[in-house]
């Protein structure tokens, strides 16, 4: 086959892989105010305790999960000051009903501040499941999880959602 057509094939090739759908960015926060929780502490003469939780907010930036409904169920085990387990589920609504199942997966790690502990809380998340709009998408990106004033907390996701294989 002589290069010019081995090159033309390729360019075809590529034009035709970038006209398929691809992944969309998702930049988004939240901040998520607890409706019900419950804490269980471990009775060991530690600080270690786990927290159930169910928190709600509106998320808010760029994406197909912006401006969308949010509500978490968490189960956050927390072993101040040597780290943590957070995990659970961040379920989005989108003004139409459609709905987008988030599995999320932190470690939180303490660290020297300047009067306590500094808590870091980072992991990733995971599109799991969804309707509508979402049915047949799987998205996957980055977590940050941050104080947001007494019990709320500032859920922060970026990634790319888009078309499941």
């Amino acid at each position: 086959m002589p290069l010019t057509r081995m090159f033309t094939a390729a360019a075809t090739g590529l034009a035709l892989f970038a006209g398929t759908a691809l992944a969309a960015p998702v930049s988004v926060t939240t901040v998520l105010d607890p409706q019900e929780q419950m804490r269980f502490e471990m009775g060991d003469g530690t600080k270690h305790f786990v927290l159930a939780v169910r928190r709600e907010g509106v998320s808010e930036g760029d994406g197909v999960l912006a401006g969308a409904d949010v509500t978490e169920f968490g189960w956050h085990d927390i072993d101040p000051p040597n780290a943590g387990d957070p995990q659970g589920y961040l379920r989005f609504e989108a003004g139409n009903g459609d709905v987008a199942i988030v599995r999320f997966t932190v470690r939180a790690v303490f660290m020297k501040g300047a009067e306590k502990p500094a808590l870091h809380d980072n992991g990733f998340w995971e599109l799991v499941s969804g309707t509508g709009q979402f049915a047949g998408k799987r998205g996957v990106g980055a977590l940050r999880i941050e104080p947001a004033g007494g019990p709320k907390r500032l859920f922060t996701l970026t990634g790319e959602i888009g078309d499941a294989p």
